[in-house]
């Protein structure tokens, strides 16, 4: 919770409610992560299954009740991110640190993200969230961001 605590700071929300968009390639745990901000306390296991086309969830955290949409990572779902874009005060892009390989395929898809018409003229913060940096081998946060090119004047955060 801290990490999202230090997200809404950086944020500054004026808000009561807000629209956040958790998009990142498949397996990269962003239905996890969701569950993580829903559950303060519980320590129960959580279970996850692959997210298909998309799941909504709502909580309220820090006086604000947070609608947020958990989309597919799938290949064949990606194309359903864009149709999000428009109504979204907040992106989290969930990069899972163990998984070199595909390293490429998540600069590509920021790439094609940041450049949609419907985000390119709008001033919404995106929190990168290094997910994984527990396993073996995984990559730093530093070696994460050097992988992807920010090219846009937005502000970027921390992983």
């Amino acid at each position: 919770m801290g990490m999202f605590n230090n997200f809404l700071s950086l944020i500054k929300i004026n808000k009561e409610k807000m629209t956040v968009l958790v998009v990142g390639l498949n397996n990269s745990g962003k239905s996890s992560i969701i569950q993580q901000f829903k559950r303060k306390n519980d320590t129960n296991s959580y279970i996850s299954i692959p997210t298909v086309g998309f799941t909504h969830e709502e909580f309220y955290s820090q006086g604000v009740q947070f609608s947020v949409i958990d989309m597919s990572g799938a290949w064949k779902y990606r194309n359903l991110w864009q149709h999000q874009f428009k109504n979204c005060q907040g992106l989290i892009y969930v990069i899972d640190a163990s998984d070199k390989m595909r390293m490429v395929v998540v600069k590509e898809e920021l790439d094609i993200l940041l450049q949609h018409p419907d985000l390119v003229n709008r001033s919404i913060p995106i929190l990168f969230y290094g997910n994984k940096s527990d396993c073996d081998n995984s990559l730093s946060s530093v070696n994460i961001a050097s992988v992807i090119v920010f090219f846009s004047s937005r502000t970027y955060f921390n992983l």
